[in-house]
């Protein structure tokens, strides 16, 4: 198949429509949530001015003497939440732009295959159960990542036993299986002696970054510049894969290991995610969609749009969830769908938009 004078592929040019450069415009989010979470650390039951805040963060970098109760606030407290907020968001993003990619479904979202599901169980089990005590503040969160990484195995092998990982035998062993997860779940709470469990689960289900600390933000930072690294590497792959397997293989993709790697890192993916903050939703399946309109449908120009879209919406959610119910917290969840659902329904209105080569 013959190539473009610039270069590129067909697919890569038959999903070109783009509204805005790609690069300045991520430039441009970045910057924005950057600005943000410095807003955002000043926001909370105790104002900080902006000024104080920068005052605290510089003083606190060079090992000066700054105010105590703000140096707790700021750097203990609200930066590492911030923070924390923005990389779940710009991990959700991708994760649900890679979910899409895979299962070629513009209504596809990180936690289609049961991921979150998973990570429900293991969480619950901590929290009714009591297990995993000996990892103390991390027995969650280690939880949840063991029952992500579970469920991500439970329904890879399932597909494969029924034929090979298709897009339609994903979504429906996903689906079946997060059915399977939600009831366990349940159960546990149904019969855990605790009669708090079911808020407990419930909120922490409804996501939240009130736990942040810098290991978490560690943790979740690399595994998100990781994984956009690795798929900005085989853009070219992903538009192949987005136009079909047909075409995909004509062009020389190898199918089964672009479908392979995108089930694997977007696995990996959402369980840090919901193991650091609990399930959130809307933000994997309204960013991707909105980077697409900004930027246009190949993956090199909407992935980093997505990402720094996620990260600079979450951190705002996250405002949202400390301002708005002050002095209690609103789960992330609840903010993410009463502002998702009209956002998602004004974006599908728009013409023109353009999802792995189709209107």
């Amino acid at each position: 198949m013959s190539r473009p004078p610039d270069g590129t592929t067909p697919v890569a040019t038959a999903l070109s429509v783009r509204r805005l450069p790609s690069v300045p415009l991520a430039l441009i989010l970045l910057a924005l949530t950057l600005v943000s979470i410095t807003l955002a650390t000043a926001f909370g039951a105790e104002t900080i001015p902006i000024g104080e805040v920068w005052r605290t963060v510089a003083g606190r970098l060079r090992g000066a003497e700054v105010d105590a109760a703000h140096a707790v606030i700021v750097f203990d407290l609200r930066l590492p939440r911030s923070i924390l907020a923005a990389i779940v968001g710009g991990g959700l993003a991708l994760a649900g732009a890679l979910m899409q990619a895979l299962v070629r479904n513009p209504l596809a979202e990180p936690y289609l295959l049961g991921v979150s599901a998973g990570a429900a169980v293991g969480a619950t089990v901590v929290i009714t159960l009591g297990s995993l005590a000996v990892l103390g503040v991390w027995a969650l969160s280690g939880g949840a990542l063991l029952g992500s990484l579970a469920a991500s195995v439970a329904v890879y092998v399932v597909a494969r036993a029924q034929g090979g990982l298709t897009p339609l035998r994903l979504i429906l062993s996903g689906v079946v299986l997060s059915s399977a997860f939600m009831a366990l779940s349940s159960l546990l709470v149904f019969t855990a002696a605790d009669p708090h469990a079911a808020d407990n689960v419930m909120f922490w289900m409804l996501g939240s970054v009130a736990g942040a600390t810098w290991a978490k933000v560690q943790i979740a930072g690399v595994v998100v510049v990781v994984a956009v690294v690795a798929m900005l590497a085989i853009h070219s792959w992903l538009d192949a894969y987005a136009a079909g397997t047909d075409t995909a293989s004509s062009l020389g993709v190898p199918v089964r290991g672009v479908r392979s790697a995108l089930f694997a890192v977007q696995g990996v993916l959402v369980g840090v995610m919901v193991a650091v903050a609990g399930g959130i939703g809307f933000v994997g399946l309204i960013v991707p969609h909105a980077a697409r309109l900004l930027a246009g449908a190949t993956h090199r120009a909407m992935l980093p749009v997505a990402v720094c879209g996620g990260a600079l919406f979450l951190v705002w959610v996250d405002v949202i969830s400390r301002v708005v119910a002050s002095p209690r917290e609103m789960p992330l969840g609840i903010v993410t769908g009463l502002i998702g659902a009209p956002v998602f329904l004004f974006l599908m209105g728009r013409r023109q938009y353009v999802f792995g080569g189709s209107a």
